[in-house]
């Protein structure tokens, strides 16, 4: 009973189908019609066609081939990119590597120069000298002692004057087998009886209490108020006492002040107690 009627809804699908198909079907016979009308001026004009359709498509072709060069640039800079990543890599590496030989080649070189210089001063010292290394140093008693590694196995007994190439450090107090403790000339305690160099002034050198970081001073006491000590001076064991033999060098000249009952100098060290590595004993005179 229905069946005659239509749906209004498909009507007007059908009807915009149909318009659709009649443009498309006008569309085709006018681009047919100027596609013919070109055609019909012969090749000359139907190059010149050609060439203006070209035109107008050059800007599009042109930006897809500059695109795909870029996107090609950029895929060629990121490798480009990544090799310098791995190359640089592997120069930190090697070139920490070389560092380190170079440091041990340096540490090679600072050992052999000391040892040369070592055995260079025990021949042509004019005392008897046994080679001993600091082996051990307390912070707390910095510039009081130090240990050695040489003891009564190598013939250190107490008393013995402790040296190296560039003059007297201290004696030996507390010696075992195969060790030894050596108090220094910067230690109060460390009494070392000196001549002045150049002049007949005779005193007793001891060390002076001082504070963490600061390099001591000796004092050279029991001078003549008269004494005229002059900065650069050098300061030698006399011998007397029977400890430290003479000519041991002691240190030199700072300053001179006259006391109430005498006079005093004041000595640099000869040696740098603060970096003690290589030392000898002082066993006698050869």
């Amino acid at each position: 009973m229905h069946s005659g009627i239509r749906n209004p809804g498909n009507v007007d699908a059908a009807r915009g189908e149909i318009g659709m198909s009649r443009t498309n079907i006008i569309a085709l016979l006018i681009f047919g019609a100027i596609l013919g009308y070109f055609l019909s001026f012969g090749t000359e004009s139907t190059r010149k066609f050609k060439a203006g359709v070209y035109q107008l498509l050059a800007p599009f072709l042109t930006s897809g081939s500059g695109l795909q060069k870029q996107i090609t640039s950029v895929r060629t800079g990121l490798k480009s990119l990544e090799q310098l990543e791995r190359e640089n890599a592997a120069m930190q590496v090697e070139n920490r590597t070389l560092r380190a030989t170079n440091q041990g080649l340096r540490d090679v070189e600072h050992e052999v120069n000391r040892l040369r210089h070592a055995l260079n001063y025990r021949e042509r010292s004019v005392f008897k000298l046994i080679a001993a290394e600091v082996v051990t140093r307390d912070s707390s008693t910095w510039w009081r002692t130090v240990t050695i590694n040489r003891g009564k196995q190598e013939g250190i007994e107490t008393d013995m004057p402790v040296v190296t190439d560039e003059g007297l450090i201290g004696k030996t107090t507390t010696v075992s087998d195969s060790i030894s403790v050596v108090l220094l000339v910067s230690d109060e305690n460390c009494k070392v009886a000196a001549s002045v160099e150049g002049s007949r002034e005779q005193g007793i050198v001891s060390g002076e209490r001082v504070t963490a970081g600061l390099n001591p001073l000796l004092n050279l006491n029991f001078l003549s108020k008269q004494a005229d000590l002059k900065p650069g001076q050098k300061v030698y064991t006399s011998g007397v006492g029977g400890v430290f033999p003479s000519g041991l060098l002691i240190g030199l000249v700072k300053n001179f002040r006259v006391r109430e009952l005498d006079g005093q100098g004041q000595l640099a060290p000869a040696v740098d107690l603060s970096h003690l590595e290589d030392v000898f004993v002082v066993t006698g005179r050869k």
